[in-house]
């Protein structure tokens, strides 16, 4: 039967508290080779806070429903589909609006799937910061082990799923963060070195890693932060950038470039999975992130769930400086 839920919609751009709403949706029984989900939990990430501010690279057709990644049990099938059963768990498809309590999908969209003994909060974060972690970290320069990583915006999500691959393959990690009082978070996912950026970060690095070759910087800040790590590569380095969270654009000495060789490149999760990689692909480095959540190899600090009733609250508190943790919307609890 068909569904009537709530969803948080935006029907125009501007400060990301003011322009969501609740709304009622009906979810109509599933056309062929589609099935109808439950929503069970959906993080909010800074790609939404810049979605609803009109700041991000895409911009969908309004009114939309924000949220990319979600948690979802499936409650129906429709005629044709054989690979999904009533009860069984996965990962909304990217772009199918998280922010709700049900939701109509295609199931040849579906990327991965759950058991059904995970956490469903760590679950739900899979779609977005690990896949954006695991390929900064492999797509770019072939690591060895033991072989240095330099990442700034360390205690982000991102940052801390960053920390914890690393470790997992043998790498080494120097994280760098904007504020003392973040270093047991990141020694608890196994940061060899937290330091705390400063103009004079080259040297401190240099001085605590023994002088060594990092030869992969990730920057999440841009602005003059972009510089300092840079600072800090070998020559011929690679630094990414994935973030703004200065909202200043990247600053690199012309030096670091034509006399360094120091690479600077961009990486967008959407750009990877709508257009760089397989079906066969995805679902490779999905499955292993997945497995790796299972295990309880790969999680993220949560800090606090909301209802949708609470929306304004949640993207008021998601916007927050100083968080150690994700916000989280839990579709299906009360107020």
């Amino acid at each position: 039967m068909a569904k009537r839920g709530k969803a948080v919609q935006f029907s125009r751009t501007g400060n990301p508290a003011e322009v969501v709403e609740l709304v009622d949706i009906n979810e109509p029984d599933p056309v062929s080779g589609n099935i109808l989900c439950r929503i069970e939990a959906a993080p909010i990430a800074p790609s939404h806070i810049l979605k609803l501010s009109g700041a991000y690279g895409e911009h969908p057709d309004l009114p939309a429903i924000p949220g990319n990644d979600a948690l979802a049990t499936v409650v129906e099938v429709g005629p044709d589909v054989t690979r999904f059963a009533i009860g069984d768990q996965l990962l909304l498809p990217h772009g199918s609006g998280g922010w709700r309590q049900f939701s109509s999908v295609n199931a040849s969209d579906v990327n991965i799937t759950f058991p059904p003994d995970g956490d469903p909060l760590q679950l739900s974060m899979l779609l977005a910061n690990p896949p954006t972690a695991y390929l900064m970290l492999t797509q770019y320069v072939r690591l060895q082990p033991g072989d240095w990583v330099i990442q700034n915006a360390a205690n982000s999500s991102t940052g801390q799923y960053l920390v914890q691959l690393a470790n997992h393959f043998g790498w080494r990690t120097v994280c760098v963060v904007r504020r003392e009082g973040t270093e047991e978070i990141l020694s608890g996912c196994g940061a060899d070195l937290v330091i705390v950026d400063g103009p004079d970060l080259a040297d401190r690095v240099a001085e605590a890693t023994g002088n060594a070759q990092i030869n992969l910087g990730i920057d999440a800040v841009a602005g003059d932060a972009t510089a300092r790590i840079a600072a800090c590569l070998a020559d011929k380095g690679t630094l990414v950038n994935y973030g703004l969270l200065s909202g200043l654009p990247c600053q690199i000495p012309p030096s670091d470039i034509v006399f360094r060789e120091i690479t600077l490149t961009g990486f967008w999760l959407h750009k990877w999975l709508s257009e760089k990689s397989s079906l066969a692909e995805r679902q490779q480095m999905y499955s292993l992130l997945r497995d790796l959540v299972v295990e309880g190899i790969l999680h993220a600090e949560v800090e606090a769930t909301y209802p949708l009733t609470k929306a304004k609250d949640a993207v008021i508190h998601a916007m927050r400086e100083g968080r150690n943790g994700k916000i989280l919307f839990t579709p299906q609890a009360e107020d």
